[in-house]
């Protein structure tokens, strides 16, 4: 009998099916200095930032099984990576308010990076971005607009999680890595699924959709963007099933 999937098995999948196809793309309507930028990674790109974050993990932070990663971060394309690289090295994704008391911490608040105990990340989310301006304030956090450029492009772990493993933990709810990957029958076969949620809700969507070798489509703050304009785009990206709140689609419950 096979073994569980794990998230690394899905982006090899992924890879392995076919490599350029965009797999997550990303549109921020959300008020900011990001707002408007849409991105659009293939697998290939994915598994790029998934390496170098799970490298940044491992050789810097010492990272594997048993260690704890805080993702203080929206629901966002960088959350996607990080919260795959975490899993690449074997350690337990930490949601919501324990996020911060994790062993190692990625997050955009420069004074949350600084005031953490252990290792911290500080993630930059404008698409361009080479520094975050607010490095200093972080203390000795890495900056990881400047340094994850400089880490490998493939990856090894230097060990691998048991299903039994704790993957991801959520405000109590906890998942193990033989659970994590959740497959939805009912999307069919390469479905392509939009979603604006919280960051748990991302990954969830993003775990069972590329499992049935599909793709994504993420948003921030569409709620805000005009009914028809927002069909429109639907349209032209192709999906095929909507989880947008109260545009169409089925209503899903909300994640950290």
């Amino acid at each position: 009998m096979p073994g569980p999937l794990y998230p690394s098995d899905v982006l090899a999948r992924l890879l392995a099916s076919d490599s350029g196809r965009p797999r997550l793309t990303w549109y921020d309507d959300e008020p900011g200095p990001t707002r408007g930028e849409r991105i659009e990674l293939s697998a290939r790109v994915l598994a790029n930032w998934v390496s170098k974050a799970a490298n940044l993990l491992q050789d810097d932070c010492a990272a594997g099984p048993g260690t704890t990663v805080g993702l203080d971060l929206p629901a966002h394309w960088r959350g996607v990576y990080w919260a795959w690289a975490s899993w690449s090295v074997g350690a337990t994704v930490v949601l919501g308010a324990a996020a911060g008391d994790a062993d190692v911490l990625a997050t955009i608040d420069p004074a949350a990076a600084a005031a953490h105990g252990g290792d911290a990340v500080l993630v930059t989310l404008p698409a361009l971005a080479r520094s975050n301006p607010d490095a200093a304030a972080a203390g000795g956090a890495v900056d990881e607009a400047r340094e994850l450029a400089t880490h490998g492009d493939q990856f090894s772990p230097m060990s691998d999680p048991e299903p039994g493993d704790l993957a991801l933990s959520v405000d109590g709810t906890d998942t193990p890595y033989g659970d994590l990957v959740v497959p939805e029958p009912a999307w069919g076969r390469g479905p392509r699924v939009a979603v604006d949620d919280g960051l748990g809700r991302l990954l969830a969507v993003t775990l069972s959709a590329w499992a049935a070798d599909g793709s994504v489509v993420a948003m921030r703050g569409s709620a805000a963007v005009d009914p028809d304009a927002l069909a429109r785009r639907l349209e032209a990206e192709g999906v095929t099933l909507s989880l947008l709140p109260a545009r169409g689609g089925p209503q899903v419950p909300s994640s950290p």
